[in-house]
């Protein structure tokens, strides 16, 4: 008898592989074995994924470190974690465009009577009002790209601020990758949830953005503080720093958009 997973030969009365480690499959697929499958891997109280989302709240040093430096097993691979998250970001975006879509209209009417009663069009600041208004749908449905493209970002910074603060753990830049796409998981699953609960309460749009970027704010310095082992002070110190050179990094690619759409416009008019 052989694995099906790596071919390596196996005893008949075996339940796992010895090379590959996978569980040895006899039963054929039915709706009984799926379920127990399932139940397995997402619903019982043992699972990995429960334990990784608690453990990442409890003691995300002892999750991210872990899995940097080589415990694989008893937590979901952080890239499975991630592509969980982003699955339900999908779910979140079609639940707002589908069923609270009236919730989220009624907090732009709120923004529309705070530019009547504040000059209208004229007033600069109404016109930002309008123009979030405006392309909110669009960014909404692209949030998962915005997720994946900011995780270099914060990697980078967490990375460059290791050079001013020296922590407990020095990682290279792959691990600090780690470190952020476990921690971007996390928020992405915790927002998600809560956009949803508080939508289907009810509560004002701009109430829960509100509620949500302080969550996400706490809870990165919270993990970096733990995950490098800083005291409160220097992890506020550390936390700040890599905030700073998110932001210059984030403004140098900003800018270098902009030089290339204007050369790109140039360049095509004179053609």
């Amino acid at each position: 008898m052989k694995c099906k997973n790596c071919e390596t030969s196996i005893k008949q009365n075996q339940k796992f592989c010895d090379n590959c480690g996978a569980r040895i499959i006899k039963n054929r697929l039915t709706p009984t074995v799926l379920a127990k499958q399932v139940n397995e891997q997402f619903l019982s109280i043992d699972n990995k994924l429960l334990i990784t989302f608690i453990d990442l709240f409890k003691c995300p040093e002892q999750v991210i470190n872990g899995y940097i430096n080589g415990t694989r097993k008893k937590y979901i691979d952080v890239l499975q974690y991630f592509a969980l998250a982003l699955t339900l970001v999908g779910v979140q975006v079609f639940l707002m465009n589908s069923f609270f879509k009236s919730e989220l209209e009624s907090t732009f009417e709120s923004l529309r009577a705070f530019e009547s009663a504040t000059g209208g069009a004229k007033n600069p600041i109404n016109s930002t009002i309008n123009s979030q208004f405006e392309s909110f749908e669009e960014i909404n449905n692209y949030q998962s790209v915005f997720y994946i493209l900011s995780i270099p970002l914060y990697a980078f910074g967490s990375w460059a601020t290791n050079f001013l603060i020296k922590p407990v753990y020095k990682y290279n830049f792959t691990e600090h990758l780690v470190v952020n796409i476990y921690y971007y998981a996390q928020v992405i699953i915790i927002t998600a949830v809560l956009y949803i609960l508080f939508l289907f309460l009810g509560l004002d749009y701009l109430v829960i953005s509100g509620v949500v970027t302080v969550l996400i704010f706490i809870y990165h310095f919270y993990t970096l503080k733990r995950v490098f082992q800083l005291d409160f002070w220097n992890g506020v110190a550390f936390y700040l720093l890599v905030m700073v050179a998110f932001g210059i990094i984030g403004a140098i690619i900003g800018i270098l958009i902009l030089i290339a759409g204007f050369l790109y416009g140039y360049f095509g008019a004179i053609k």
